[in-house]
């Protein structure tokens, strides 16, 4: 027979055995994100997803290179590229699921030359003689870009764009130099070619570029390189004599945009 003091120590023993078997068996059956990864439900998680999908606005200035490219049909000046400088701002609207919409406004100043040549009055057979059009043009931009982002490592992020934008002409002057024949100048006259400097948007063009754009860049933090390609979408001759004088006047640029 047992002592009373015997069946005592069994009892606690009995009990202290059952309950570290117990708390054995509960840790084996807890899943492992329980035991050591906490950040199934981590509050900072969660902070992030929201700002990374909240709606706001970014400003931005943005300034950088402009080549146009003036496509002709029909009329009295060639064929012409266009360099420049774009500088201006914008503000863009934050979407969710990485979406923005951009619009701001940009001032170009552009320069370009080309000689069109033009054959002798004075002497038929020969082709030596030519306008040299020294252009200077003067726009201002208005843009509407849908834009999507594709986080890519920490700050650095790709994004793309699309949209169209309207190319408003203030002034495209026209230096010309001639290099003519009196003969040959007297007959452009009568054909209503210009042979002085002028604007050729005070009367023979169209203001509004209307254009369609697509590009993208690398953004890396409030830092952003971009680069896109505006196609011109409507004639631009004001008053066609006849249906075959067309003008559209295209663009490529690369810009730098600093976000404050």
């Amino acid at each position: 027979m047992l002592s009373r003091n015997m069946k005592h120590r069994l009892i606690v023993l009995s009990l202290l055995l059952c309950a570290a078997g117990a708390s054995f068996a509960d840790d084996v059956r807890k899943p492992s994100y329980q035991l050591e990864d906490n950040t199934f439900f981590d509050p900072s998680r969660k902070t992030e997803k929201e700002k990374s999908y909240s709606f706001a606005v970014e400003y931005r200035i943005e300034a950088g290179y402009v080549q146009h490219w003036q496509r002709t049909q029909g009329l009295s000046f060639p064929d012409m590229y266009l360099h420049g400088v774009r500088l201006g701002g914008t503000f863009t609207f934050l979407l969710p699921l990485h979406f923005s919409l951009q619009t701001g406004a940009f001032y170009t100043l552009l320069y370009g030359q080309n000689d069109q040549h033009w054959r002798s009055v004075d002497a038929p057979s020969v082709q030596t003689e030519y306008i040299r059009h020294r252009v200077l043009e003067h726009n201002l931009t208005v843009p509407v870009r849908a834009f999507y982002t594709i986080p890519v490592w920490k700050q650095l992020n790709l994004f793309f764009y699309t949209g169209p934008q309207l190319h408003i002409g203030l002034a495209e002057n026209d230096y010309m130099a001639l290099n003519l024949s009196d003969g040959t100048k007297t007959w452009l006259e009568t054909q209503g070619i210009p042979t002085a400097p002028y604007d050729r948007m005070a009367d023979e063009l169209v203001r509004a570029n209307i254009q369609w754009g697509v590009g993208g860049g690398l953004e890396w933090a409030q830092y952003r390189v971009q680069s896109g390609y505006d196609f011109g979408l409507n004639n631009l001759v004001r008053t066609p004599k006849n249906p075959g004088q067309h003008m559209s006047e295209w663009g490529w640029y690369v810009t730098f945009c600093y976000r404050f």
